[in-house]
């Protein structure tokens, strides 16, 4: 690599890892929507019967619904309902990255489903957690039910609101069976040159925030060692794992960038996803 590259690719560590570092510092903030009271919904089940459910099972913190999501112990099934803006839907690329990760990881011997909507713009040019989680009730209509639990996802086209000038998040964990990614944000750092293709970038931030949801690290799901980093909240010590503070850094993100490598857990964040009902 020339001198010339070498630059480009430190200039691109750096804001890749302020990227990250905000998504990640705030996902414990955002997580404080538990409800101590039950919430019912009328849903409609696949067979087209009407059921009450108590929606607050989908309202808890980050890393609540771990096992549940891991394990077949309560739910041997799980369906991701995953909206995008208009004009911000993921590559095809992306979904079968996470679906591939999803297979490798998760013990749902009934099934993993996917199912991708289209929505149109709430109109607005940032999103706070609170935004998001108003957007969620509106739309929302997979919930946890018998057997199977549901996970929610949205990718959207505004930035979010607490970015700052050092650096801008790229998505967020903020309940148990939730998540947000800011595609338009991915979009604008995957154009760069020299910069990660969008669909290495959107998986590793789908992977990473998923993994939050799964309770790694040390948030919902035991750590078999020591290794979480402590000073990076609920983060992972290794520097090439998915769950370290900025998802991939060091080498790990050089052959991310340069061969295109989505980082994956390491193998104490594996010991931790086993033990937990995981695969």
């Amino acid at each position: 690599m020339n001198k010339f590259k070498s630059r480009v690719w430190k200039q691109v560590l750096t804001i890749l890892t302020l990227c990250i570092v905000l998504s990640c510092s705030k996902d414990s903030d955002d997580n404080s929507s538990t409800n101590s009271h039950d919430e019912t919904k009328t849903v409609t089940d696949e067979e087209g019967n009407e059921q009450e459910v108590d929606v607050s099972e989908n309202k808890q913190s980050v890393g609540d619904s771990a096992n549940d999501l891991l394990s077949s112990a309560n739910f041997d099934e799980i369906v991701f309902e995953l909206f995008y803006v208009d004009g911000f839907e993921p590559t095809e690329n992306t979904i079968a990255n996470f679906e591939e990760f999803l297979e490798q990881r998760l013990n749902k011997p009934q099934g993993i489903s996917l199912e991708l909507k289209k929505m149109d713009s709430p109109g607005q040019e940032s999103y706070s957690a609170n935004d998001i989680r108003a957007i969620e009730d509106d739309i929302q209509t997979s919930y946890n039910i018998d057997n199977m639990i549901a996970v929610f996802g949205i990718f959207l086209d505004g930035e979010y609101s607490e970015n700052t000038e050092n650096g801008s998040v790229l998505g967020i964990a903020y309940r148990n069976t939730s998540f947000a990614i800011f595609e338009e944000t991915i979009k604008s750092f995957s154009g760069q040159t020299f910069g990660p293709s969008l669909t290495v970038l959107e998986s590793t931030v789908l992977n990473h925030e998923f993994g939050h949801l799964l309770g790694m690290v040390n948030a919902g799901t035991p750590m078999q060692q020591d290794h979480q980093d402590v000073e990076h909240g609920r983060h992972c010590t290794e520097d090439t794992c998915l769950m370290y503070w900025t998802a991939e850094t060091g080498e790990g993100l050089v052959n991310m960038l340069s061969g295109g490598t989505i980082p994956d857990f390491d193998s104490q964040c594996l010991a931790d996803l086993q033990a937990n009902g995981g695969k």
